[in-house]
């Protein structure tokens, strides 16, 4: 329905429909009758009418958005593929098979940006989400709410990987000493820019998905066709006690063409590639152009947000990163120089 919508729109009753299945308009309904189609476009224009454009209240459950997504990526098989949306779900990387659950090839995807709002000082790669963004560092597009917001569609391909909850969950109960450390840094920091220092640490979980999937953005771009700064991330992390854990990471690129992107960074997903590249990921990211100085930068310093990573290893451009460039560390990877106690990876 909402990818038919243009026309889908004008239908207000059973005989519309009628008529455009006469016409051939519903190609793509062949499945369904002509009641349930409309049923869902009552239903769609029903919950377009009960929400207005610029308003960032409602409910909480609207702001859970990575939620949602780590549903469907975590579970390809029950996804209806589309024009816009298509998973396929591979082997694992032979020797990466005990740290992975899943590889999933995202064939197809849509990435949908708005624009709310803007901030100055702080950005908003400073914040876990928008939403925590304080209203008075956050200014509307106008003084008054605007009945339209400007965004952009872009269509692209991208790599899921899921990680084994029961391996990355020991592997952080092994290193609380350095989760208090980087916990207190990020009160330092925090403290320093007037942000509350209780809240925003996204955990030593994150800090290994959020340093991993730098990793492979780096190594990926040397392969399938695109620029570093073309690829992009999306952390999926989540404590076990918040009643719903997550551990995985989507790297994708999206382009405004109408047809999206060529399938380069997709087929990097197959198996055999895949753990080539991981290998080879891994390899690099043990020793940095700028070592030892990178790898025995303190996290208790306060000054950054990163333990052993710089623009020669681990940092990417601004447009790839979630969190620009904070919350990294190679020494939770790989053994590094200084530190040889703490690699997720053997």
């Amino acid at each position: 329905v909402d990818e038919n919508w243009a026309v889908l729109q004008a239908a207000t009753s059973l005989e519309v429909l009628n008529a455009f299945r006469a016409i051939n308009k519903l190609a793509d309904f062949a499945d369904f009758s002509d009641e349930e189609i409309l049923a869902a476009i009552v239903a769609k224009r029903d919950g377009a009418a009960g929400g207005s454009a610029g308003d960032d209240g409602g409910d909480d459950s609207v702001r859970d958005i990575k939620g949602p997504e780590w549903d469907v990526f975590t579970n390809p098989a029950a996804v209806l593929a589309s024009r816009d949306f298509k998973l396929k779900a591979v082997e694992l990387p032979e020797r990466f098979e005990r740290y992975f659950e899943k590889v999933v090839i995202v064939e197809k995807l849509r990435e949908v940006k708005a624009a709310v709002g803007f901030t100055r000082i702080e950005s908003v790669r400073d914040f876990d989400t928008p939403f925590e963004i304080p209203q008075s560092q956050r200014m509307r597009l106008s003084r008054r709410a605007p009945p339209w917001i400007p965004a952009a569609e872009t269509r692209g391909e991208g790599i899921f990987i899921q990680f084994r909850e029961s391996r990355i969950q020991a592997w952080v109960d092994e290193h609380p000493e350095y989760e208090q450390e980087f916990l207190a840094a990020h009160r330092q920091w925090r403290h320093r820019f007037g942000l509350d220092p209780d809240e925003g640490f996204p955990g030593l979980r994150y800090i290994l998905l959020h340093s991993f999937a730098h990793g492979l953005i780096r190594q990926l771009s040397v392969e399938c066709g695109y620029t570093t700064a073309s690829l992009a991330e999306r952390i999926y992390s989540q404590q076990p006690d918040t009643g719903k854990s997550m551990a995985g990471v989507l790297v994708y690129t999206a382009a405004a063409d109408s047809e999206g992107t060529l399938g380069g960074l997709a087929a990097l997903g197959r198996p055999e590639r895949l753990d080539r590249h991981l290998a080879r990921m891994l390899e690099v990211t043990a020793l940095c152009a700028s070592d030892p100085l990178c790898s025995e930068f303190d996290i208790r310093d306060g000054d950054a947000l990163h333990g052993a990573a710089c623009h020669a290893c681990a940092f990417l451009p601004e447009t790839c990163c979630e969190r620009g460039n904070k919350y990294l560390d190679r020494a939770v990877l790989v053994n590094t120089l200084e530190c040889d106690d703490m690699a997720f990876f053997e």
